[in-house]
């Protein structure tokens, strides 16, 4: 099974997303995916890593990983030289499935679980679909058309609504942000009463509306610095949320430990690490008290296999992010039905049921808030002829011994 090309894809509907297809001689083709900077990405994909894997036989998904992750820099983050790797790495395992007829979870060891519970990451049609800009209205998709699933405006306005008819279908987690508003106008330092209250809004709202039957998970993205994120935990802390999820830079473990022993609520980190090896000192330390990793960020399948393995170790649980494309999403339900600790798997509705289905041609069952894998081998899906086809996909190949 030697690789014989390699072609990158990019969509001018989502200016974030970068697909990757590698081919065998004989056909074969697997799929893989990353986020953020696709035309960077790109370019080094077929600059440094087409020259690097061209040729090689597929099969061999240890040695290429361990390479592309270990490359002179860019190995101790989810920079360009991870991504790269990142997508690389899901796309050889897609093929070595699809090779043997087999799907992924079923490569990686076999289910440890039929299904797994899911929660609606509370975005909307539009989300993180334009690069990031100092618009927030932009970078949330909320200057765009409304839409039916626009969760992220209706967490900010209807939060008691959309609870409600999350737990009509069977969801019983949720994840929001009122406190980004905050973040982008004060840059992340210090954040005033008011605008600790208006965050704090929504999950009363939703308290009030439901009581405790919809788990809350709050999202910080990593953008306040320590005192503040001190002030929002401490604030939000009575409302028992089910995690605090990337509170602060999640390259300071120090502060991580902070806050962890400053509140009963765990803290999940991070889908934004890379690789295996810099989840190590973050489990170790036990500042975390759920590990989310990123399949298409960390360092592929190979990596967050790893990742897994060290929290189940650590007998810590395991939440696969999912925010991103169809490709990571699927790639991470895998993981979640694989790994010893997976607790639940995060799914954006207004991306399953929107234009994730644009793109691939197939996703996971979902029923009563559960999720079932996919069973076809590899990933169990691929791109659409359709959007491959149109005009606003743009495709790039290296073959062997050349570059295009």
């Amino acid at each position: 099974m030697k690789l014989c090309a390699l072609e990158t894809v990019r969509t001018q509907i989502n200016e974030n997303l970068l697909w990757v297809r590698v081919e065998t001689e004989s056909g074969l083709e697997g799929l893989g995916e990353t986020f953020f900077a696709p035309a960077t990405v790109e370019a080094y994909l077929h600059e440094v890593v087409a020259p690097l894997v061209l040729g090689r036989d597929a099969a061999d998904i240890g040695a290429i990983n361990r390479q592309l992750i270990r490359y002179p820099v860019g190995y101790a983050s989810s920079g360009v030289e991870m991504r790269a790797a990142s997508a690389v790495d899901i796309a050889l395992w897609d093929l070595f499935g699809r090779s043997v007829g087999r799907p992924l979870h079923a490569m990686l060891g076999g289910r440890a679980r039929k299904d797994i519970r899911i929660y609606n990451t509370c975005a909307g049609p539009h989300y993180v679909a334009k690069r990031r800009g100092t618009d927030v209205d932009t970078w949330f998709g909320t200057n765009q058309k409304p839409h039916p699933l626009d969760d992220l405006h209706a967490f900010e306005e209807e939060p008691e609504r959309l609870a409600r008819e999350l737990l009509a279908e069977g969801i019983t987690g949720m994840k929001i942000w009122p406190f980004d508003r905050a973040a982008f106008a004060n840059g992340g330092v210090d954040i005033t009463p008011a605008q600790l209250e208006a965050g704090l809004a929504p999950f009363r709202r939703i308290r009030d509306a439901v009581g405790s039957a919809m788990d809350l998970m709050v999202e910080l993205h990593a953008l306040w610095d320590l005192a503040s994120a001190r002030r929002i935990v401490r604030a939000i802390e009575p409302l028992s949320p089910l995690w605090i999820e990337d509170p602060v830079r999640m390259d300071d473990n120090a502060a991580l430990a902070t806050l962890a022993n400053d509140t009963r609520i765990p803290l999940l980190a991070s889908e934004t690490l890379a690789p295996a090896s810099s989840f190590a000192s973050l489990i170790a330390s036990r500042a975390v008290g759920i590990v989310s990793l990123d399949p298409g960020w960390c360092g592929g399948i190979s990596q967050a296999r790893a990742i897994c393995d060290m929290a189940a170790a650590a007998q810590l649980p395991v939440a696969v992010h999912d925010c991103t494309g169809p490709i990571g999403y699927v790639a991470g339900t895998h993981l979640s039905i694989h790994a010893p600790t997976a607790m639940i798997q995060e799914t954006v509705r207004a991306y399953t049921r929107g234009w994730y289905a644009d793109v691939v041609t197939e996703l996971p069952p979902i029923a009563n808030g559960r999720l079932c894998p996919l069973d076809g081998p590899g990933l169990g899906t691929t791109l659409k002829p359709a959007f491959l086809a149109s005009p606003t996909t743009l495709r790039r190949r290296s073959q062997a011994g050349t570059a295009t």
